[in-house]
């Protein structure tokens, strides 16, 4: 299912980031697993977890800044001949937002189950 990446939020959203970073979005987690000692699979959550998405952020060099007229946050990313810029009312999900739409564009085909 198509979404524009301006409207990108939860699940879909940390789908999203996950393959614009070339990495799956869940994955097997054997170190612990569950209290039964099984394997657990866990979800990305770079839009919600700093140690996630801040690496990305500084990786990228995402700007971040808070707009008090508009009561949100702003990030921005420049590109080798444009801006990417996008606005949440998280500072990580404007970026992770601007990010995707750095590498995937302004529309992105999410699994419809995500969604």
């Amino acid at each position: 299912m198509k979404i524009k990446t301006a409207e990108l939020t939860g699940a879909a959203l940390d789908w999203a980031v996950a393959k614009a970073s070339g990495v799956e979005h869940r994955y097997r987690h054997t170190t612990g697993g569950d209290y039964n000692g099984n394997t657990v699979t866990v979800y990305r959550r770079f839009s919600t977890d700093w140690s996630q998405g801040g690496p990305i952020i500084e990786r990228e060099r995402i700007d971040i800044e808070y707009d008090l007229g508009d009561k949100c946050w702003n990030a921005r990313w420049h590109g080798s001949n444009e801006w990417t810029f996008y606005q949440a009312d998280t500072p990580l999900i404007a970026a992770m937002r601007c990010f995707v739409a750095s590498k995937l564009g302004d529309e992105v085909d999410v699994p419809e189950e995500l969604v």
